[in-house]
C-alpha cells in the first residue's frame, strides 16, 4: 500500500499547526509562565509565548508539519514493499 503524499502532508500540517496553537493558547489560558513551549521560538521564527505568538506557531507549525509528513510519506513509499509481491 502507497501513502498519498500530499494528502499525508496536509494532514501532517494541519495538525502539528493546531497541536502549536492549541498547546500555546492553553498554557495562556491556565496562566503558567510557558518557559519550555518558548523554546519554539529558537526554530520557528517570530514565534513567542504570547498570543500573536500562538498564530505564528500556527503558521510555522503548519509549514514543519508540510515538509516532515511529506519526507515520511515519500520515504515510507520508497521503503515499503511493492504490492503483489
Amino acid at each position: 500500500m502507497k501513502l498519498n503524499t500530499k494528502a499525508f502532508a496536509l494532514t501532517a500540517g494541519i495538525l502539528w499547526g493546531i497541536a502549536v496553537f492549541v498547546t500555546t493558547a492553553w498554557l495562556l489560558i491556565i496562566g503558567t509562565h510557558g518557559k519550555t513551549i518558548s523554546l519554539l521560538g529558537n526554530f520557528y521564527f517570530g514565534y513567542s509565548f504570547s498570543w500573536g505568538g500562538a498564530f505564528i506557531g500556527l503558521f510555522w507549525g503548519f509549514i514543519d508539519g508540510l515538509i516532515c509528513g511529506f519526507i515520511f510519506a515519500w520515504l515510507y513509499n520508497l521503503l515499503a514493499p511493492k504490492e503483489g509481491k
